[in-house]
């Protein structure tokens, strides 16, 4: 939105006299104009052409002191709606809308004036979409003149957030518009001409230089300084009941070991903590929460899972919880959360924001923890779902109105961080699930500005499936001193109850294979297909239609409202085999899927596991069938690894593509070793060229 906008077609040099009218003129360096022609503005005042005259109906041009320049068209003509930045254009279309009330005016801070319009303008355009007023303002020296068109009530709305946005944004500091910060910073306080700032006189005083020692030194009285204002935090609610607290250590030991082998460790430094005594039962850990315990009883669980490690979240501990996929972990914090946010001092109507937020890699499994939280609903506790390709507006206006819990991606989060519309200062709670499923698809960079603006005293439960240098990383970053549950093994490892089967196949005969494996599924099976790319799942889609069989397909591609039904359709079994990207490997939560079929083996192993851990959940068994084909042979001792750690059946043609690779890994080395010249170095070769593979020796270098 610029800073003037035309009301009429009269001369502005005719009512008001410190107005310097200006022409357009020609310059070599023109550059296309709206209207038509090419042509640039003028620099310098000078004699106009008569009123009336052919230069004065197409193009005219007036200055006031402190405001931007504007421009009509020929009068008579159709305004047009043109818009720019700072010392931008704006001419709207036709009259002001009928019925609309007196405009609404009001001065504003310089300082804030950039704050209101927000980046290339989109605050101003986002307060009128969501009031549905029109919005002008007029720069000056010290203050600003902002006017509000539209209804009574549209100006009334607008005024509020402007209001609330000047008030959030003084809180934190001036606000200075981007291209004013430039204008400044490079011409001093000098006075604004048109869209340019001229420069004053240059000062002879010498520039301080800023003295980053004193910086670093106060850096931690500073970082205090942020959250001084806040409430304390409550984080010990465990009251450890008699059986638990009268187990022995053999009797632990023989507990853990007999369940999946559970290990807890202390990861703080120096003198360890005691480590608590498992809980068995629901009751053991959540008797005093009868309102825990009532949705537990609604739902039917039986028993905790091995990965729900209670009594070290209820005592206030950062939680690092490794174990395989349709363990639990959504469990595992989602209640200890619900009952941290109800019994911290600040009431939760009174807090300025949410309490509890967690962030995850994909849609599906945002849109299926907020399900989760939804059926183990707890005093009230309100839940929104925040993610890429949902309803931006719909999502501002409930975060904004006021919610419990935020569920996010960490891009849409960002996003809307940025742009001030959640406050995170309230976050006591956060939960960094399937971490390194976030570091794969490169949501680092996000995660870590997000978590600045997160209380350092919160308390932390990260979930993974896998632990590796990257999730470890950031741990070390964003927990303090936790303490870490894992099932089983650190080393990867499949879940165990799953058949894992292994075919050595033709690419060209995968899909009649895939064919006939789907015509001999029994009619209650439920079966999910995964493949590499997005194109196979549509063309593999299209021919199963075209032998009548229903099916739907999931990948990155397809419209959210398609994504989210086609997951309906499977989680209900209107259809029974779903087509899916690596999209579906993790946090799809399905419990009957009775086969996981892989049309395309994985880009590497870890997906592999993850893609298996979709089936044989909840207690249930599952099988999965894996194509393999040469150009595989780089993960076939990887495979191997996995299916010997499980106990399963390994075919004897896998080992011997594990040996040729390995033989030709070795071989290739050596070459490499021969080309080098003497003396290191790596000079070039020239016989790099391709691997049989396909990869041009990156293969032989992953080992």
């Amino acid at each position: 939105m610029s800073d003037w906008e035309a009301d009429n077609d009269e001369d502005p040099s005719q009512t008001n006299p410190s107005v310097v009218q200006r022409e357009w003129v020609p310059s070599v360096s023109a550059t296309s104009s709206p209207f038509g022609g090419e042509r640039s503005w003028g620099t310098k005042p000078r004699a106009t052409a008569d009123r009336g005259g052919p230069q004065w109906e197409n193009w005219r041009e007036t200055e006031r002191r402190g405001d931007s320049w504007g421009r009509a068209p020929a009068r008579g003509g159709k305004r047009e709606r043109f818009s720019g930045g700072r010392g931008g254009l704006t001419w709207r279309r036709g009259d002001r809308d009928a019925g609309s009330s007196a405009p609404l005016s009001f001065n504003v801070e310089s300082s804030m004036i950039g704050a209101v319009i927000g980046r290339g303008g989109a605050k101003i355009r986002e307060l009128e979409e969501n009031t549905g007023a029109r919005i002008k303002i007029n720069r000056g020296d010290y203050e600003g003149e902002v006017k509000i068109f539209g209804s009574s009530e549209a100006q009334i709305r607008a005024k509020q957030l402007i209001d609330e946005l000047i008030e959030r944004n003084s809180e934190s500091g001036p606000n200075y518009n981007r291209n004013e910060q430039v204008s400044r910073s490079t011409f001093g306080d000098g006075k604004r001409n048109g869209s340019c700032w001229v420069a004053p006189v240059q000062s002879t005083e010498p520039l301080l230089p800023i003295d980053w020692a004193a910086i670093r030194e106060n850096r931690t009285k500073y970082a205090a300084m942020k959250w001084e204002d806040l409430p304390p935090i409550n984080k010990e609610f465990y009251t450890e009941v008699k059986s638990v607290a009268d187990l022995t250590l053999g009797e632990v030991a023989t507990w853990r070991k007999e369940n999946n082998n559970i290990i807890v460790d202390d990861l703080k430094e120096g003198d360890k903590r005691p480590i608590p005594n498992p809980v068995r039962t629901f009751e053991e850990a959540f008797q005093q929460y009868p309102g825990i315990m009532d949705n537990i009883i609604r739902v039917g669980f039986q028993r905790p899972t091995p990965i729900q490690a209670w009594p070290i979240v209820l005592q206030g501990f950062d939680l690092i919880g490794i174990a395989q996929t349709g363990t639990g972990k959504t469990l595992a914090y989602l209640l200890p959360g619900f009952i941290h946010l109800d019994s911290q001092p600040i009431p939760r109507e009174q807090r300025e924001g949410p309490g509890i937020l967690v962030l995850t890699p994909t849609r599906e499994l945002a849109l299926q923890i907020e399900a989760e939280c939804s059926k183990y609903s707890y005093k009230g506790i309100t839940s929104i779902c925040i993610y890429g390709g949902g309803d931006r507006r719909a999502q501002i206006k409930v975060v904004t109105k006021g919610v419990d819990i935020v569920i996010a991606t960490p891009g849409r989060l960002h996003d809307l961080q940025m742009n001030g519309f959640v406050n995170l200062r309230s976050i006591t709670y956060l939960v960094l699930d399937e971490a390194d499923r976030m570091l794969d698809m490169g949501f680092e960079p996000q995660i870590m500005k997000i978590i600045l603006d997160i209380r350092p005293d919160r308390q932390t439960v990260m979930t993974s499936a896998t632990w590796p240098p990257g999730v470890r990383r950031l741990s070390k970053s964003y927990l303090k001193d936790p303490m870490m549950v894992y099932v089983g093994t650190l080393d990867l490892a499949a879940v165990n109850t799953v058949e894992q089967g292994v075919l050595i196949i033709a690419q060209e005969e995968k899909k009649a294979f895939t064919l006939e494996f789907v015509q001999n599924m029994m009619p209650e099976d439920k079966v999910l297909i995964f493949v590499g790319k997005k194109i196979v799942v549509d063309d593999l889609s299209s021919d199963f239609c075209l032998q009548g069989i229903p099916v739907q397909s999931l990948h990155g591609d397809r419209e959210q409202c398609d994504r989210e039904q086609a997951l309906d359709d499977f989680k209900k079994g209107k259809v029974r085999i779903l087509i899916a990207t690596d999209l579906a490997s993790r946090g799809l939560d399905v419990h009957d899927i009775s086969h996981v079929f892989n049309y395309d083996f994985p880009r590497n192993i870890e997906e592999y596991v993850h893609r298996v851990g979709r089936t044989g959940r909840a207690g249930r068994s599952g099988v999965s069938l894996t194509l393999v084909t040469r150009n595989d042979w780089k993960v076939a001792s990887e495979l191997i690894n996995i299916l010997e750690r499980a106990h399963q059946f390994v075919p004897e043609e896998l080992v011997l593509m594990a040996d040729r690779y390995e033989k030709h890994r070795l071989e290739k080395q050596r070459e490499r070793e021969l080309l080098e010249p003497r003396g290191g170095g790596g000079g070039g070769s020239g016989r790099r060229g391709r691997d049989q593979d396909g990869y041009g020796g990156r293969s032989s270098r992953r080992f």
